[in-house]
């Protein structure tokens, strides 16, 4: 099983939550995904969620806990993956993808309430979505298995 952290970077404009996210193409898919990827040799979570994130965004970010994690088993197609989700708040910078480092073809910040009505990956919306309007935001731990669809 690999491990894929990644960075739940939420901010508020004109009085709407917002979610970063990255802007994939995979067939005839539009694919989401929180910004994040794999750990390199020797490197903790955190060290990936910031080198990650300085390297195919440009920005600076500090990590704090952990909001939740959970499995995605798609065997059948890939390996299964352990994704942990680390919020974070960005230091330095504005999101400016960079093409040399990812596929993605675009960054945005979306909506909260339009999380459901994408394809994410991983499939979390529902748990963005209660974190994020949460009124006391409280890590929400081990969530179980991630239904995930394939896009291949």
């Amino acid at each position: 099983m690999k491990v894929r952290p990644s960075a739940l970077l939420i901010r508020t404009t004109n009085g709407q939550r917002q979610v970063l996210l990255m802007h994939y193409r995979y067939g005839e898919a539009d694919v989401y995904a929180l910004p994040g990827g794999n750990p390199d040799r020797g490197e903790t979570l955190t060290e990936t969620v910031v080198r990650e994130l300085r390297e195919e965004l440009g920005i600076v970010v500090s990590v704090g806990e952990a909001l939740f994690f959970g499995e995605m088993l798609l065997s059948e197609h890939k390996d299964d993956v352990l994704h942990v989700v680390f919020g974070a708040d960005i230091q330095e910078g504005t999101p400016i993808l960079n093409p040399a480092e990812t596929s993605a073809l675009a960054v945005q910040w979306i909506d909260v309430e339009k999380l459901t009505q994408l394809n994410l990956y991983p499939n979390v919306g529902d748990e963005i979505k209660r974190y994020a309007l949460m009124q006391s935001v409280v890590p929400m731990g081990y969530i179980g298995r991630i239904e995930q669809q394939y896009f291949g």
